[in-house]
Order: C-alpha cells, then sequence, then structure tokens
C-alpha cells in the first residue's frame, strides 16, 4: 500500500511540474515536505522529508521521519531503500503512465487551484506565490492525503549523484 501511494505520488508530482503553466520550462525542485496521511477515524500520521526532481525524470523522495526511507525513481525503475530494514526494493512501475496525456489533462479550478486524475485518484495542487504549495488527494483506501511543500527551490543545482543508489554490503536486496 505504501508503495502504492508512494509511485502514485511521484506519477503526480512529475504530472504536476509539467502541466501548470509556470513549471513548463523547469529543470530541477528541491523541497523539503511534510505528508500527512488522515484515515477515516482521524488517526493522523506525518511523514517529513525532502525532495528532488529532475526533468530528465530522476525523482528522490527522502523520507526522514518518523522512519528513514528512500524512494529512488529513474524512468520505470523505482528502488526502495529501508537503511532501518537494511533492504532495499527494487521494482518496475506496473504499467505504461502516457505522461504526456496526463499533462494535457491538468485544469484549472480555481486562482491557484488545479485538478487531474490519475488512475480514478483525483489530485488538487495548491500553488502559492507561483510554487507549489501543497497536493491533496484522497488514496484508494480513502485516506486523506495533504503533502506540503517548504522552503522550495526551483532551478537549483542537484547533482545527479544524488539520484544513485549504490546497495550496502550487507543489504537484502528484493525484487518486485
Amino acid at each position: 500500500m505504501f508503495y502504492r501511494v508512494t509511485l502514485l505520488l511521484l506519477l503526480s508530482t512529475i504530472f504536476l511540474q509539467a502541466s501548470i503553466k509556470e513549471f513548463q520550462n523547469l529543470k530541477t525542485l528541491q523541497s523539503k515536505f511534510i505528508q500527512t496521511i488522515t484515515s477515516s477515524s482521524n488517526t493522523k500520521i506525518d511523514y517529513k522529508g525532502e525532495l528532488f526532481i529532475k526533468n530528465s525524470g530522476k525523482i528522490l523522495w527522502s523520507y526522514q521521519e518518523p522512519v528513514r526511507k528512500d524512494v529512488f525513481v529513474n524512468g520505470s525503475e523505482v528502488i526502495i531503500n529501508e537503511p532501518d530494514l537494511e533492504q532495499a526494493i527494487i521494482t518496475k512501475l506496473d504499467k505504461e503512465i502516457d505522461m504526456l496525456k496526463m499533462l494535457n489533462e491538468a485544469k484549472k479550478i480555481d486562482e491557484n487551484i488545479y485538478s487531474s486524475k490519475i488512475d480514478n485518484t483525483e489530485y488538487k495542487i495548491v500553488l502559492k506565490n507561483g510554487k507549489i504549495d501543497k497536493i491533496l488527494y484522497k488514496d484508494e483506501i480513502e485516506n486523506s492525503v495533504e503533502i506540503k511543500f517548504i522552503n522550495t527551490v526551483l532551478d537549483g543545482q542537484i547533482s545527479d549523484n544524488k539520484f544513485i543508489f549504490n546497495i550496502p554490503l550487507g543489504y537484502d536486496l528484493i525484487r518486485k
């Protein structure tokens, strides 16, 4: 479940960057984030970390709290590094997604709010001062998800080395 949510989140972030006019020529994005998941019983959990995106399709979600976890995306390959468990999960995206189609389907619904639908999930994208403020959606089990972006830097320098994961000795490697 976590992986599906993360993959949808990654895809929506890629989608977001190119679909909104303000981001059409974006080369990189770096931001701290707080991802709040609220269950139907109003139980909340906050994940905190940092996001790095390059327009070449490379993405790194680096979760730092409450657990450490890195999600690397390069094309259709996804590597999930779980250092506390000393394991890495390598997987491919389940199906090809027509990114151009998704990019062209974003609709402005208010001054700074956009909407898009991917795999029956509707995403609300909120801008503030020309930057991403937050993404809101309900996941497949009806949890409300809010991702708040903090100290976003557009078109800053991000080394390609940031997106390389070298599997440490002694790690378990799981292929899905």
